[in-house]
């Protein structure tokens, strides 16, 4: 049963046209996928690697993900819940158990080999790959891939023209380089942890991996000006990516207001440190947020919603510096008229006010929301284990249209065979390294 909801067109300008007065934008050719032609070989897991090498699939390039032998992926056993699976799932993958959904986010426009590092003639297959890539993209503790021959050094030798992405929690250098990383420890040790929850409770994570997710988005910008540069100079680059300075530049203003004022930060729950009224409120069945950001706006809130005009000409209120020191009286006033009505009616007398506002929406309500819909945020895959599949589509469009899903995530691996062919082995040598473990 899907939960009620009931959904506002509604415009942040009063008197602008809502989404239903304005026309859809016309959907042209698109763009040719860019990295069409660009092989990359993707010795990632997890989230903020599979990240960045997931939006260059989106963009034409061959990701090839080279994954362990018998469990691939870390995150392929990360379940429940997992995808489903159908009875034409190919034999070869039968031993598997089913795809997980966090697996099944971050993998899309991929091929999947699997390759044992720990033998000599596994080792000779990457290098290989190496010789026949233009980019190497890997999230091995610092030093690790080196002591096994296929450092950035050891990898020019064999190819000066790859580009080497190298993603870890700390970076390259400094006295923590060689330490493991993980979102959940940056957040808290770069900051980010502290100011996320309410001011009277402990420090609280994000809902998602968002360090993760913010260093795969780095990685894959740096990646793409590492390709420009190649077309410049013809020669590859290192890339040293991590989680930590990575989330320490996503302080942005955090960072800014200690940097420059010597400005400690603490926690604000969903409200800003520096604008109010702009923050979660309560009403009598759900949550709006509201964000009165100027004045005029204000003005807007007080007259139209609180009906209270006093309080646009009430010093205490009558500009932001007021608002914000006497923030606990008005949040007080707020929540009082807000408790009186529950939330559609609440949506409605927002819509077209000017004041932006928004509810809060649960994971269900989100993908059932009429922009969401309206800008295809999903796209439907087969895949062969799972059958129909729905994942998130790409974020970006070109011209209007979006890049293609070529590729279902692949199973672990689905294209070794394939891959080993383009090498130029032989069925009886795959057949071979295959018995042997080597695949």
């Amino acid at each position: 049963m899907r939960s009620a909801q009931t959904y506002f067109l509604r415009s942040y300008e009063t008197g602008a046209p809502t989404a239903a007065d304005t026309p859809a934008i016309p959907y042209g050719p698109g763009i040719p996928p860019p990295l069409k032609g660009i092989r990359i070989l993707d010795l990632t897991r997890v989230l903020a690697g599979p990240t960045a090498t997931m939006l260059l699939a989106d963009l034409g390039a061959d990701v090839i993900k080279v994954e362990e032998v018998s469990r691939g992926d870390d995150t392929r056993s990360w379940s429940p819940p997992s995808a489903p699976l159908v009875e034409t799932a190919p034999s070869a993958a039968a031993h598997q158990p089913a795809e997980s959904a966090y697996y099944l986010a971050v993998n899309r426009n991929k091929r999947s080999m699997t390759v044992n590092f720990k033998t000599a003639e596994g080792l000779d297959i990457v290098r290989k790959l190496v010789a026949k890539s233009d980019i190497l993209v890997e999230n091995f503790i610092s030093g690790k891939l080196a002591s096994m021959g296929l450092g950035w050094e050891d990898c020019q030798k064999i190819n000066d023209r790859l580009i080497y992405a190298s993603i870890t929690g700390y970076g390259q250098t400094g006295p923590y380089a060689t330490a493991a990383g993980y979102d959940v420890i940056i957040e808290a040790e770069a900051g980010l942890m502290h100011i996320t929850g309410e001011p009277d409770r402990p420090p609280a994570k994000v809902g998602v991996a968002a360090t993760d997710i913010a260093t795969g988005l780095y990685a894959h910008g740096a990646i793409m000006a590492a390709l420009l540069s190649r077309q410049k100079t013809g020669k590859g680059v290192w890339i040293d990516c991590n989680l930590f300075e990575s989330q320490i530049a996503g302080l942005a203003n955090i960072a800014s207001n200690y940097l420059i004022a010597g400005k400690e930060a603490g926690r604000h729950g969903t409200a800003h440190p520096s604008i109010v009224p702009y923050q979660v409120f309560p009403c009598k069945n759900g949550f709006l947020m509201i964000g009165a950001g100027n004045d005029k706006q204000f003005k807007l809130l007080a007259e139209n919603v609180l009906e209270d005009p006093q309080l646009v000409i009430d010093p205490k209120f009558a500009t932001n510096d007021a608002r914000v020191q006497n923030r606990t009286e008005l949040i007080r006033i707020i929540t009082d008229v807000l408790m009186q009505h529950d939330r559609e009616h609440w949506l409605e007398r927002f819509t077209g006010l000017g004041v932006p506002f928004g509810p809060i929406n649960n994971i269900e309500q989100t993908f059932n929301h009429p922009q969401a819909i309206a800008r295809k945020v999903t796209v439907e895959v087969d895949h062969a284990r799972a059958g129909k599949i729905k994942l998130v589509a790409p974020a970006v469009t070109y011209n209007g249209q979006k890049m293609d899903v070529r590729l279902p995530p692949p199973w672990l691996s689905e294209h070794t065979t394939e891959v080993m062919e383009e090498l130029g082995y032989s069925p009886e040598q795959i057949t071979d390294l295959r018995v042997r473990g080597v695949i």
